[in-house]
């Protein structure tokens, strides 16, 4: 029944629904906090190295594989939208990450990325993870986007299984904001409301990619590499970098292996 109302949905009702489910798991992930005032830094470790190991399993199966084979009946040769989209999500989030004030968990507050601002150690904590929500919602939005195109490669169980898995590796990134700020002296409540405030802007970026393929629907291979590109660099700036943080390397490793073995299978089976 449920899945016939969302069948029904126009793409871009479908995206706001599919991103709110991951802003909703990224809440229960940070209702954590009522629970525990601190993580194992070997549980937080493994959850990074699996968040991580999701967006490279989705940036390849959910948008560079379908982008390709979207590009095969333009002019261009197919792999030009794939390498000029992925290459500017890339320069797109490396330009946010040098703007946008915010603070890689584990590092001191004197290592703050950004334009410089006397913004409180937990705000620029919060903007961190805020940071790669962004690509995250982009991904779903564009998804669900391209199901308008009517193209093989496009499909609604491909899109319903990247949104299963953004939100999965999202439980844990809710956890990973809420219970460190709890931490640092915040209230269980404030802890719990900026871990989920983190993800609001899964919906807004998810509704913009959808709207942007459909109404620009020549620009659609270019919208699923650009968020791809996005992902990534944000896999290689952040993630990886703050799982090995704690020096435990192997948990680290095996929470990417992990992850990116759930999305493979999820979009594999699904898609």
């Amino acid at each position: 029944m449920l899945m016939q109302w969302f069948e029904n949905l126009n793409p871009i009702s479908q995206a706001l629904a599919a991103t709110g489910f991951t802003w909703f798991v990224t809440a229960l992930g940070a209702s954590l906090v009522f629970l525990f005032k601190s993580i194992n830094r070997k549980v937080l470790d493994g959850m990074l190295g699996f968040a991580a190991g999701v967006m490279i399993a989705a940036s390849f199966w959910s948008l560079l594989a379908p982008a390709i084979e979207m590009a095969e009946g333009l002019s261009l040769p197919s792999w030009v939208p794939a390498t000029v989209g992925f290459l500017s999500g890339g320069a797109f989030l490396w330009l946010v990450n040098k703007v946008l004030p915010h603070l890689h968990l584990g590092f001191p507050i004197e290592e703050a990325e950004g334009i410089k601002t006397s913004w409180h150690r937990s705000i620029l904590l919060v903007l961190a993870i805020t940071l790669h929500n962004i690509p995250e919602g982009l991904a779903v939005g564009v998804a669900f986007g391209a199901l308008s195109a009517n193209l093989p490669s496009a499909t609604l169980a491909g899109a319903v299984a990247l949104a299963l898995g953004i939100g999965i590796q999202n439980f844990p990134e809710g956890a990973a904001v809420s219970v460190p700020l709890r931490r640092e002296g915040m209230s269980r409540l404030k802890s719990f409301w900026y871990g989920q405030l983190s993800g609001v802007v899964e919906p807004i970026a998810g509704v913009i990619g959808a709207a942007a393929v459909i109404l620009m629907r020549p620009i659609l291979p270019y919208a699923l590499a650009f968020a791809a590109g996005a992902m990534i660099f944000v896999v290689v700036e952040e993630l990886i970098p703050e799982s090995q943080l704690g020096k435990n390397t192997d948990i680290a490793t095996v929470g990417t292996m992990l992850g990116f073995a759930v999305m493979m299978t999820l979009d594999v089976a699904m898609g």
